[in-house]
């Protein structure tokens, strides 16, 4: 199974782009706890990815990163087929992070990727037996199982609304396949912070043009989006295209309930889907064709935030400062994404200038901090 990417920004983003990506960069950088007792710690630089342990016990396990290099880096941990267990996106030069992550025994690779670019320079390391005996918590394991019917409910909701989208580009009706895009994206986009639970669905139906890996054929919602504002006609193609999303959208729809999700899955998952949020999605580059951006965005905060609701009972116990925390940001980035409803829906995202998009990214940027922390405050301990 291929592995399954987040979309990289652009090839040539524009000045605000870099600039926006330069404010996520020093807002979210995570400071990790000089007394991360037991870590594996991963130092990366722009040439290799050094790991002090290359065998450890499986459970619960913190990843303490420190890059040492001049360029932004990523660091992934995948397990067989390059499926990705954990990840942390934008890691500064000179800055550090802690990933926190339930790991089972087998084996693994842990990649850091300079620049954020490619497959990343490797290291194979060895989980073992099944660690120290793991206390639970009823309040996390039924955390995990709301979210699952969570994400199950969003993906049931999502077919019929795509189907009609689907058969709106088959019936070759550009205006009503247009108003019905944005929509059918929202339950997808909710789900997206537990997005790589779901195997290689997302490179198929989510994927832009320019995150394309060689030889990917490009198919998905953005294949169409730029035939329906930029073409403005359909094609047999698009249409074939159609049918190949809805197949692809009933495969997710099975594997979202057998999907490996835990408390730091989420958590993490929901931090990084910010990170991008500000990186690359408030930029514009994600809706380029649509300017629907701003019903993404919504939809991206909603399944964060519902996330975060399931876990709080558990976070604020172990941190309240920091659930009093995330309760405010979240109430002010939905205050500021009202400030462009329009009715139901949301103005056109090329209507918002430069300035009004930097709020928004610093909106972003102010939650995903406190956001960073909440996979710690969820450890059992």
């Amino acid at each position: 199974m291929p592995a399954v990417r987040r979309r990289p920004a652009a090839v040539g983003a524009t000045s605000l782009s870099i600039a926006l990506a330069a404010l996520a960069l020093a807002g979210c950088a995570d400071k990790a706890e000089d007394d991360a007792k037991g870590a594996v710690e991963v130092t990366a630089t722009d040439s290799k990815c050094e790991v002090s342990k290359k065998e450890f016990a499986a459970g619960h396990v913190s990843f303490a990163v420190h890059n040492k290099g001049s360029k932004v880096t990523e660091v992934y941990v995948y397990g067989a087929g390059d499926r990705i267990v954990t990840e942390r996106e934008n890691i500064g030069p000179g800055t550090r992070a802690t990933i926190n992550a339930e790991v089972k025994a087998g084996d693994y690779e842990i990649a850091c990727k300079p620049g954020m670019k490619g497959d990343g320079i490797r290291q194979k390391v060895s989980v073992t037996g099944k660690g120290a005996p793991k206390k639970t918590d009823p309040r996390l394991n039924k955390a995990v199982a709301d979210y699952r019917t969570y994400t199950q409910s969003q993906a049931d909701e999502t077919i019929p609304v795509t189907q009609r989208f689907a058969d709106a580009v088959k019936a070759g009706d550009v205006n009503k396949a247009r108003s019905l895009y944005a929509l059918s994206r929202i339950g997808w986009e909710r789900t997206e912070p537990v997005a790589e639970s779901f195997g290689d669905i997302d490179p198929k139906v989510d994927v832009r043009e320019d995150g394309l890996e060689k030889g990917q054929d490009w198919t998905g919602w953005h294949r169409l989006e730029k035939s329906l504002w930029q073409a403005k006609k359909i094609s047999a193609d698009d249409k074939k295209l159609a049918d190949t999303l809805m197949t692809d959208l009933k495969d997710w729809q099975k594997r979202v309930g057998k999907a490996e999700i835990t408390p730091t899955s989420m958590a993490n998952g929901a931090k990084e889907l910010l990170d991008e949020v500000a990186t690359g999605k408030v930029t514009g580059e994600e809706e380029r064709y649509s300017h629907t951006d701003l019903v993404d965005f919504n939809a991206n905060v909603e399944g964060a935030k519902k996330a975060y609701e399931l876990l709080e009972p558990v976070a604020s116990e172990n941190n309240k400062a920091l659930t009093a925390t995330l309760d405010r940001e979240f109430a002010d980035i939905e205050k500021e994404l009202a400030k462009y409803r329009k009715g139901d829906a949301y103005v056109s995202y090329d209507t918002v200038g430069k300035d009004k998009r930097k709020e928004l990214s610093d909106a972003v940027n102010a939650l995903a901090e406190p956001l960073s922390k909440l996979a710690a405050a969820v450890v059992v301990k």
